[in-house]
């Protein structure tokens, strides 16, 4: 029988918290455009009374979909048409754009987790029937991956935790750090970036990033 002495232990110890710190496993990322979550109140001012949303398309998340419905999004310096109208409604209205949207826009909106809009940025929604003013409601939408619960307790992984990912272009490869973490049942494996992330490095939907754990949870304050 071989016997370890203490240093022994320790470094096999460390050496195993090292491992644990670079687990990897390959995640597909999602490029979300600029889009809206309506919630039923706003729907009937902007689309009529008793108006109720279509499906044009399933998204890759179970139960949501892209609607055939549009509308503008409007801020102080200008506004942008045809912002799709995502599904199912949600509790309170939402706006997510990018960091060149809100220049379009004239504003200047937070980087958040999606539902997380208290002290957001105001936005102007207009649709065929009228228009609404959020005095909070538009956000970019933080990094984020999707994840069902089997591969977060695979990777000790929890819901807030904060992880990078690393994408290997040849013309443009890059890292996202403090990539938030959203685990339910609900979810499929996915990561979502918006259309600047996406075209800072060159990023495809579809494409394979590879997660690294950090080994600590990063600092969550927004």
């Amino acid at each position: 029988m071989i016997k370890l002495d203490s240093q022994q232990i320790v470094k096999e110890v460390l050496r195993k918290l090292e491992e644990r710190r670079h687990d990897t496993i390959a995640i597909p990322v999602a490029v979300s455009a600029r889009h809206c979550h309506l919630s039923g109140m706003a729907l009937e001012k902007l689309f009529g009374k008793g108006y109720q949303l279509t499906k044009k398309s399933d998204l890759s998340q179970p139960g949501q979909f892209a609607a055939n419905e549009t509308v503008t999004i409007a801020g102080p310096r200008g506004s942008i048409e045809k912002v799709r109208v995502l599904g199912p409604l949600r509790r309170a209205a939402q706006v997510e754009i990018s960091r060149t949207d809100s220049i379009r826009l004239g504003v200047n909106p937070p980087i958040r987790e999606s539902g997380n809009i208290q002290g957001s940025s105001p936005v102007t929604i207009v649709g065929p029937k009228g228009s609404i003013y959020l005095d909070e409601g538009l956000i970019i939408a933080q990094a984020h991956i999707h994840m069902p619960p089997a591969d977060a307790h695979h990777l000790d992984l929890h819901d807030g935790d904060y992880v990078k990912v690393e994408i290997s272009n040849e013309e443009r490869p890059i890292t996202f750090e403090r990539v938030r973490i959203r685990v339910s049942p609900k979810f499929i494996l996915e990561m979502h970036i918006d259309t600047d992330e996406a075209n800072a490095g060159a990023i495809k939907n579809g494409q394979k990033g590879r997660l690294v754990k950090a080994g600590l949870t990063y600092d969550q304050s927004i």
